[in-house]
């Protein structure tokens, strides 16, 4: 319970417009959780879930249905690093959307409908600049979780 505690700000926020974007109060740190829950369009393209900080973007989490793939990257300089692809999908047109993100000491754990299904490590490790959950793309939102 006392993980769940550690933002300031609201803990639960509905919300169905996307692009969705929210400010994490006192940015990132080890052991913070992201929940996202909805639905994924019917015919989707793609969805992407951004970390953001003041000049990029920490973790993109971006899962891409026209290539049946997972991207995970980060964007710092004006530029993109190596993507980080995976397959199979883990997602579904039509079907219920729950992802939890856990920020660990190293990497990102996301977990997929409560299974882990991927890991990131951390390329900008400055987590307490990491304030920014933006969300957009082919999915309706009914829960975000800071």
């Amino acid at each position: 319970m006392s993980a769940q505690k550690q933002s300031s700000g609201p803990a639960v926020s509905s919300c169905k417009d996307v692009p969705y974007k929210s400010i994490i109060p006192g940015g990132l740190q080890v052991g913070s959780v992201i929940n996202v829950q909805g639905s994924i369009q019917y015919q989707p393209y793609r969805f992407q879930i951004n970390l953001r900080h003041k000049f990029g973007i920490a973790f993109q989490y971006n899962p891409r249905f026209d290539e049946n793939v997972v991207v995970r990257n980060t964007y710092e300089d004006g530029k993109w690093g190596p993507p980080e692809r995976s397959e199979p999908m883990p997602f579904k047109g039509g079907e219920r959307l729950m992802i939890t993100i856990i920020c660990g000491q190293h990497e990102y754990e996301v977990f997929v409908n409560g299974e882990k299904a991927h890991t990131y490590k951390h390329r900008f490790t400055d987590l307490k600049e990491i304030d920014v959950l933006d969300i957009r793309g082919d999915v309706q939102l009914t829960l975000v979780q800071p």
